[in-house]
């Protein structure tokens, strides 16, 4: 990951010398464009990184310390997992003691693609947790919770029943999804700009050739003279 994510930049950096030789707009525009993916894999190679080293943080704690987020009286539950089956979305949130506070002070509001939980005076706190966005819309009706021990169960009824759902919600289906790479991660990550490049070069009249022939020089010379430097 560091040796692709030092390409990308390169990559990054040669895009913007690029972007200020170049007058054409169309040039402009693609290389824009090519900039703005560039920029966008090495943001989510570095979300990717901080995420590991989260995650190895919290496998070294132990589990009663990887704990919801204390705001004020109010706690707010990040920790959860969950699964399915062909008729519900189970979400299943661990409150240790929470089988032992009245039925009532545990309570789900459900609508079509969102539930929000509240669990009221369970060790002198008030505990939250609101999905909004799911990805596929649920039956309010027939959804409901269970409280276990230690657990609160979700049941979110499926409308669409047999549908699998690859995310709980639609923002982390954007999110994954923006982390897979724009192109073949099996090939060098300038590839993605040479074939920018080459495309409005083959395409190009003679003036269009020019430009990009000599931002390219410049762009190589500057950088051959930077790498000098250090």
């Amino acid at each position: 990951m560091v040796e692709g994510g030092r390409k990308l930049q390169k990559d990054l950096e040669e895009v913007k010398v690029l972007l200020e030789k170049a007058t054409r707009k169309r040039i402009r525009d693609a290389l824009t464009a090519e900039k703005s993916k560039i920029e966008t894999e090495i943001k989510n190679k570095m979300q990717q990184k901080s995420q590991k080293k989260a995650e190895l943080l919290d496998n070294e704690k132990p589990a009663a310390v990887v704990a919801p987020i204390t705001t004020g009286y109010t706690v707010k539950i990040s920790n959860y997992g969950w699964d399915q089956s062909d008729k519900f979305v189970k979400i299943y949130i661990t409150l240790t003691g929470v089988h032992q506070v009245p039925t009532e002070n545990v309570q789900v509001h459900f609508t079509e693609r969102s539930f929000d939980l509240l669990v009221k005076n369970l060790n002198g706190k008030s505990y939250s947790m609101i999905v909004n966005n799911l990805l596929k819309p649920i039956s309010v009706e027939g959804s409901s919770k269970k409280v276990k021990t230690d657990t609160v169960l979700i049941l979110c009824r499926k409308k669409v029943e047999n549908t699998r759902w690859d995310y709980l919600t639609q923002v982390e289906k954007e999110c994954k999804e923006k982390e897979k790479p724009s192109y073949d991660t099996e090939t060098d990550p300038s590839e993605g700009l040479m074939n920018v490049l080459k495309k409005i070069y083959e395409d190009g009249d003679d003036d269009m050739k020019r430009t990009i022939n000599k931002a390219w020089v410049e762009s190589r010379e500057k950088q051959a003279k930077g790498d000098t430097e250090f």
